[in-house]
């Protein structure tokens, strides 16, 4: 079959190495070209119908301009390669994570061609890394890095699909407060340079990354304002929480830390949170793993997490009768169910609601006497 323009199929011919006649093959091939550049292919199949159709899918393909013929020729490290060129160029914060979940993932698929990464191929690798005791968020982070890398590859037509992904069920949203007393056991026992870090995570429900950047052009005492800036950021937007009540103090006698310790060594403090003493004096806090996990085994609480602060800002804001609108643009949430997810209710307020809804009846006559008991329904 041949139509100008359009292409060719045909059974290729051979000489028979036993008779020397020419002979041709059961296989059809097709002939076609693209931009200029021929491409020859085995269809892979004896029936002379699926081969029509196989050219016929081929030049559809051309007439969208793709070279579908390279797709054979792209490596899950092409999707990888492309994944990791979009978060540097988009400036993700996360590339970290990325690289981590890329390296997971080529222990399985390196070397793979992208086309062969199939659904089939996936669940075997889901199946494997929860065998091996990976928790189900970390499975799922690296699915979304896998589904991303194949999104980046249809776009720039690497790849003809992009496979069918589904995550797995999460259940690792953590239930515990920082309560008042454990909080202030805790600031106790935290070495002194730690305390006013903590105590403004424990006040603003802010990340950690967020205030280890804070400098102290982000602070205006005058004002009464701590700033994040539009970027820095977990979702891109600026951020300012009022210095109202302890905040505030906290942070003046910061400010008067950093003067003792600027006229001790000459040099300019610029960090927000930084190190009192030592070698050290005057320098950022940058990590305080050790420190945190000794404070909070002589505090009897070493369960506590330091994120779990943000949790806890977020459900004293609702105890506090703080709008919801108005907490998540304290705390910095952009979705409605992230910040339910922390704001969860707690033993006190169902019992703060109960004593709501006893004070609500009090008063209230009960005719004892008209009253039947529950056995004479039951009758």
């Amino acid at each position: 079959m041949s139509t100008r323009g359009m292409g060719r199929i045909y059974r290729p011919s051979y000489t028979s190495k036993r008779t020397g006649e020419r002979k041709q093959q059961s296989v059809w091939w097709v002939d076609y070209s693209v931009d200029g550049k021929r491409y020859r292919q085995s269809t892979r199949s004896s029936n002379r119908k699926g081969a029509q159709q196989f050219l016929v899918k081929r030049l559809n393909e051309r007439g969208r301009g793709v070279p579908f013929r390279e797709f054979e020729k792209v490596r899950f490290s092409d999707l990888a390669a492309l994944i990791e060129s979009d978060y540097r160029k988009n400036r993700r914060r996360s590339i970290a994570r990325l690289q981590n979940s890329l390296s997971r993932l080529g222990m399985r698929f390196e070397g793979w061609r992208a086309m062969d990464i199939t659904e089939a191929a996936i669940d075997p690798y889901i199946t494997e890394r929860l065998r091996e005791g990976a928790a189900p968020a970390t499975v799922n982070r690296e699915l979304a890095a896998l589904r991303r890398m194949f999104r980046l590859g249809l776009r720039a037509r690497l790849v003809r699909r992009v496979p069918i992904i589904e995550m797995l069920s999460e259940n690792n949203v953590r239930k515990g407060f920082v309560e008042k007393r454990v909080f202030l056991a805790l600031y106790t026992e935290l070495p002194e340079y730690l305390r006013c870090l903590v105590e403004t995570a424990y006040l603003t429900g802010w990340r950690r990354n967020e205030l280890l950047s804070r400098r102290w052009r982000h602070v205006d005492l005058d004002a009464g304002w701590l700033r994040l800036d539009p970027g820095e950021t977990k979702n891109g937007e600026g951020r300012q929480f009022p210095l109202r009540g302890r905040l505030r103090e906290a942070m003046t006698e910061q400010a008067v830390r950093k003067t003792v310790v600027e006229r001790q060594t000459g040099r300019i403090v610029d960090a927000l949170f930084f190190h009192l003493d030592g070698a050290r004096e005057g320098e950022p806090i940058r990590e305080f793993k050790r420190a945190w996990a000794s404070a909070c085994r002589r505090a009897g609480c070493p369960q506590v997490l330091f994120h779990d602060f943000r949790r806890t800002a977020a459900r004293d804001m609702v105890r506090a009768g703080i709008a919801e609108a108005v907490a998540m643009k304290l705390t910095g949430h952009l979705t409605s169910s992230i910040f339910k997810r922390y704001a969860i209710v707690d033993e006190r307020m169902l019992i703060e609601g109960a004593d709501r809804l006893a004070k609500l009846h009090e008063g209230t006559a009960t005719p004892n006497k008209e009253v039947l008991a529950i056995g004479d329904l039951a009758r």
